[in-house]
């Protein structure tokens, strides 16, 4: 089991999400977000905003991260999104986005933010279970999958 996993409800997986664009697809993470927590959709998105404005979240290889920071929020929570059709999200090696691995964090949460984005990116960099993501039928599945996975060095 991995820390991403524990922070992930079923609910909060999207499977064939429709997105118009990088706009609509942070709509959807807000949404989402919205129904699981009692944060404000709105709010959300404006975290969303203010760390896309820094710079894209987009990592690559078919895969954004997009993340931010919340007042109130008592835990961290995450979603996974995977896109019906892959979206411009502005990542470094052009390619376009299919699946969101969303991230909310407490606005004091520093080290847990940093522990979290780390735990993922190594995670995103494992090209069997992100393939294997992009075939999953439903929600569980990605779950199921995400579950498994362990950070190299730990035991699943």
């Amino acid at each position: 089991m991995n820390r991403l996993s524990t922070l992930l409800p079923l609910a909060n997986i999207l499977v064939e999400a429709e997105a118009r664009d990088k706009s609509a697809a942070l709509d959807c993470t807000a949404a989402l977000f919205a129904a699981s927590t009692d944060i404000a959709r709105e709010r959300i998105r404006a975290s969303l905003d203010a760390r896309e404005a820094m710079g894209s979240t987009g990592l690559g290889q078919g895969v954004a991260i997009p993340h931010g920071r919340i007042r109130g929020l008592r835990q961290a929570c995450a979603a996974v999104i995977r896109l019906a059709r892959p979206l411009e999200f502005g990542a470094p090696d052009s390619q376009p986005v299919s699946l969101l691995f969303a991230l909310l964090v407490p606005e004091n949460a520093s080290q847990e933010h940093l522990e979290l984005l780390s735990e993922l990116a190594q995670m995103l960099s494992d090209r069997a279970l992100r393939e294997a993501l992009h075939t999953q039928p439903d929600a569980a599945s990605v779950l199921a999958r995400i579950t498994a996975w362990a950070p190299a060095g730990r035991a699943a």
